[in-house]
């Protein structure tokens, strides 16, 4: 068995190449593999299927406000641990490491900016911390900024959660009751209030602000809904309309009043604002 030896002399051997890690990413739903400036530069919107791929907090302030308008509102207010709640970590512990890996205080990031001729405020909930659970810092935040619009400003609240915070029990409970009183104030100052759900919009977010906007705008493929589906479907014991739970299903129910791309979103608020306003 020596043919298969190497004969000639000079020959050499390289390692294979790779391509860095980062530069393709594979659609969550058509599977197309993208290449990720590409994605970027059209809105992280799949080129093939219009799946959303999930944006944060500082690429949604971006792409609704003007450049180097956003001032932030709340941002000394930071969560603390009033239950001393622990499970697998320590709550304090945990605000900690969140903090330190997405660079955000809380779970939404609240302020005043310009978008075309309007001033506005704005919040914009991020689900990197926590899940975009709501606690008392959310909930506060969302209250001052409901303060700020009385003045005459139109709100815009980007929803972006899994619910409540559990880590704060009845305290983060309390914040549903708190910012829907708000909200039913800005309205008798006949304010407008903007609410767009992005993917997931879930528990007791939808169960408050996100669904009392005077326009509710989704976004396509959004996941809106209290219980999860496969709570709902364990408890009532039957199989769910296909697209249960999804903007397009809402839609057709009329929960939601439109569903809009994020390509297309600022243009559509401001088409809104020039009517309300």
């Amino acid at each position: 068995m020596e043919w298969f030896k190497r004969t000639q002399a000079g020959i050499t051997t390289e390692e294979k190449k790779s391509l860095p890690d980062g530069l393709w990413i594979k659609c969550e739903q058509c599977g197309e593999i993208l290449f990720k400036k590409q994605l970027e530069a059209n809105f992280n919107i799949c080129q093939n299927c219009s799946f959303h791929f999930r944006i944060n907090s500082d690429q949604y302030l971006r792409l609704l406000l003007e450049e180097g308008s956003f001032t932030p509102i709340g941002e000394n207010i930071l969560p603390t641990d009033p239950l001393k709640f622990k499970d697998s970590k320590k709550y304090a512990d945990r605000i900690v490491s969140t903090a330190k890996s997405t660079g955000l205080t809380e779970a939404i990031v609240v302020g005043n900016g310009k978008m075309g001729g309007f001033d506005v405020v704005v919040g914009i909930m991020d689900f990197r911390y926590m899940g975009g659970s709501v606690g008392s810092v959310v909930g506060e935040r969302i209250a001052m900024a409901i303060d700020t619009a009385s003045a005459g400003q139109p709100l815009i609240i980007v929803s972006s959660s899994g619910g409540m915070r559990m880590q704060e029990g009845a305290v983060s409970l309390m914040q549903m009751a708190k910012v829907s009183a708000g909200l039913s104030y800005l309205s008798r100052k006949k304010i407008p209030y903007i609410s767009i759900l992005t993917h997931p919009t879930t528990g007791g977010t939808t169960a408050s602000f996100s669904m009392l906007g005077d326009v509710i705008i989704s976004e396509p493929g959004a996941l809106i809904g209290f219980a999860g589906p496969r709570v709902i479907k364990q408890t009532i014991g039957q199989d769910l309309p296909p697209g249960f739970q999804r903007a397009e299903f809402l839609m057709q129910k009329g929960m939601i009043d439109m569903i809009v791309k994020r390509n297309e979103l600022k243009m559509e608020i401001l088409k809104i604002l020039n009517v309300l306003m």
